[in-house]
């Protein structure tokens, strides 16, 4: 313990020294990305390639589809962790686990989803550790020697109830993965964040998202859904009954309209059979559920015929026709307003 305590101490030094020198700064940056990525740059792509027996085509896809540029052949960028990974990813398919396009799409998956989270870590202890003002090298450096090794614990924890979660609500596994059922799917959106990001600053937009996304995922959780996605001032969530979609939608209009500040939101949901595939949800209710949320008036819920009849008779809820609307991609479709019983009529 006391040396542990006196590295941290001498870490903390180091960070409190700012140097101009830029080959000072070159050594620090080249500490972090030590730190960070577990090992020194050392490998050509041929020399992966030759290492793990995939080849510099297969290895240059996966590279790109996990988010990365490209980079040269012949450049050593890639570390004995990128070695394993390949080759652990490689005798996935070659001993017949997942197929080679399976092995893209989750690459491209993990890609997509870790790239987001790595960039909120980043600012968020940024902002946190330097209380506004950049971080030098060492202190970044120091920062990741004490955080990386319990991040990776908790993503790994994570992950793991998350598995658990989604190998529970798999009714019907086809062959390639994907899971065909009914499902609610919907998507809530903010009234007029477009307009309001031309007035508000960078930390009140910020602050804003936080606390819509806080919002959502709280409630979606603690009712049994799961959000698919957030994108800025959109969430897209599902639930696997009618009577759940239906109290996610009511109970986060009510909640985000309790937060001061937060626009107006609106709610769309359709019922119906979709494809869940590697976190994300396609078919017919999802493009339904889209085109309710753009029509659908400020702090209101629509809903399609589907999830309607789903829900009729039950006393919980008020359902009211609206007229016919075309949209994108129909004729027309039939919203149907879905309110508490326990409200007032008010302004149907």
């Amino acid at each position: 313990m006391a040396g542990a305590d006196g590295r941290r101490e001498q870490l903390s030094k180091n960070a409190a020294v700012t140097s101009t020198d830029p080959g000072h700064e070159d050594e620090g940056l080249a500490a972090l990305e030590h730190e960070l990525l577990g090992g020194l740059r050392r490998y050509t792509r041929q020399q992966v390639a030759e290492e793990t027996g995939v080849s510099v085509d297969e290895a240059r896809v996966l590279w790109r589809a996990l988010g990365f540029a490209d980079v040269g052949d012949d450049d050593p960028v890639f570390t004995d962790r990128d070695v394993q990974a390949l080759r652990s990813v490689g005798e996935l398919v070659s001993r017949g686990i997942i197929d080679a396009d399976t092995q893209l799409a989750m690459t491209r998956a993990m890609g997509q989803s870790l790239s987001r989270l790595a960039e909120w870590q980043v600012a968020a202890i940024t902002a946190a550790l330097g209380a506004g003002a950049p971080l030098d090298p060492e202190s970044a450096t120091a920062a990741a020697r004490e955080l990386v090794p319990v991040m990776e614990g908790l993503i790994d924890y994570v992950w793991r109830r998350h598995l658990a979660a989604a190998a529970g609500r798999a009714l019907a596994v086809s062959a390639d993965g994907s899971v065909a059922r009914s499902l609610v799917v919907g998507f809530a959106d903010l009234v007029g964040f477009t307009s309001l990001t031309r007035h508000a600053d960078e930390k009140e937009l910020a602050l804003l998202v936080d606390l819509f996304e806080a919002a959502a995922a709280d409630v979606v959780a603690e009712l049994g859904g799961r959000v698919i996605k957030t994108v800025g001032d959109e969430v897209m969530f599902t639930a696997d009954d009618p009577q759940t979609g239906a109290e996610i939608a009511l109970r986060l209009a009510e909640r985000v309209a309790a937060i001061d500040g937060l626009p107006d939101l609106r709610i769309g949901l359709a019922y119906g059979t979709v494809l869940s595939r590697l976190g994300d949800v396609y078919g017919e209710p999802v493009n339904i559920a889209a085109r309710l949320t753009s029509i659908a008036r400020p702090d209101s819920v629509l809903v399609d015929r589907e999830l309607a009849a789903a829900l009729d008779g039950d006393d919980r809820w008020r359902l009211r026709r609206t007229p016919p609307r075309p949209v994108r991609g129909y004729a027309l479709l039939h919203p149907v307003r879905l309110r508490r019983s326990s409200e007032p009529p008010g302004n149907e």
